[in-house]
């Protein structure tokens, strides 16, 4: 196995689900490929990868968002971690996060999907739940509204100011994770919010 790392970014492919919380993973993963340097290319594995080295003498990362929907979006992790020879404890996936308010940050390894089914498919791809999650929070749907249909509707305005600080947080929790692991990424990004 190598030391280096598969970032994955949850989402939908298409233009008309970019804004969409739903993909707030695939936006995190276009600044990580800024950071790199990099510009997204299609993968055989049916998802667009950048690879490089976040910051200098950093890890070697392969950033992916999956070109699938989202509920299945284990196939093409299951085939990039194949593919560069990458365990599951070197996988991170960053993806919506409806049981976290808006503008939180959160990580954990292994655990329960909570309802997220693009979770669920990635542990059933990877034979395991054991692979990291930045969980980007974005709220729980306001009154009745259905959840899938919550997810699926672009950030409200008032969001919108706040996603770039939100977007550049959660990348600096994916580097952070990187370079000195889970308990001191946790300690900085979950201690911010309480």
């Amino acid at each position: 196995m190598t030391d280096t790392w598969l970032i994955v970014g949850l989402g939908n492919p298409g233009t008309e689900y970019s804004g969409n919380r739903h993909n707030v993973g695939q936006m995190v993963l276009d600044e990580l490929a800024a950071r790199v340097g990099g510009k997204f290319k299609v993968h055989k594995s049916r998802a667009q990868v950048v690879e490089g080295r976040l910051g200098i003498g950093g890890p070697r990362v392969v950033l992916a968002k999956p070109m699938t929907y989202m509920n299945v979006s284990g196939g093409p992790v299951a085939n990039l971690a194949k593919f560069f020879d990458i365990a599951p404890d070197h996988v991170i996936a960053v993806h919506d996060e409806i049981d976290i308010p808006f503008n939180t940050v959160k990580l954990k390894i292994g655990g329960s999907e909570g309802g997220h089914n693009g979770l669920r498919d990635i542990s059933k791809a990877l034979a395991t739940k054991d692979y990291l999650r930045v969980r980007v929070g974005v709220g729980r749907p306001p009154g009745r509204m259905d959840t899938a249909d919550y997810v699926l509707r672009d950030f409200a305005t008032a969001e919108k100011k706040d996603l770039p600080f939100l977007i550049d947080e959660a990348a600096d929790a994916v580097e952070l994770l990187m370079a000195e692991g889970l308990l001191a990424a946790q300690q900085k990004h979950h201690a911010a919010r309480s």
